[in-house]
């Protein structure tokens, strides 16, 4: 796996953002869109694996990072968890729901396999590589 230099480049990051366009497309229909709590809520999950992923590796750390790649994680399972309500009050379809909740689990699944690649790599972060720019 390459080093990233941008957040923008990590794939779970890139998967996360597509989950949260189809959650909000989603969400701002019907009686989906009415349902003031469960669609706020769903949004706000959806919405909380980008910038964890975003932050984790904002740190520099990989310890740090895996944490906040694990909040990632539990958020894209709390939206699987979410579209159960969605589709028991039949504010999405069998199949929208099955797209849905695919996403959602390939995104942590993702977000999974970078934090265990993390975790076993030696490499611990950018913030504990000398650098010729800072001063003794």
């Amino acid at each position: 796996m390459a080093a990233f230099k941008r957040f923008e480049e990590i794939e779970a990051w890139q998967k996360a953002r597509e989950l949260t366009r189809l959650v909000y497309d989603a969400t701002a229909k019907g009686d989906f869109a009415r349902d003031f709590a469960l669609r706020d809520q769903i949004r706000r999950a959806a919405v909380s694996v980008m910038p964890n992923i975003a932050e984790g590796f904002g740190r520099g750390g990989n310890r740090e990072f895996v944490q906040f790649l694990s909040m990632a994680v539990g958020s894209a399972n709390e939206v699987c968890a979410q579209l159960y309500v969605a589709l028991d009050q039949k504010y999405i379809t069998e199949k929208a729901f099955g797209e849905l909740v695919a996403v959602a689990q390939q995104t942590a699944r993702m977000t999974t396999a970078l934090a265990k690649y993390l975790q076993a790599s030696e490499f611990r972060g950018r913030k504990f590589t000398p650098s010729r720019n800072r001063e003794p």
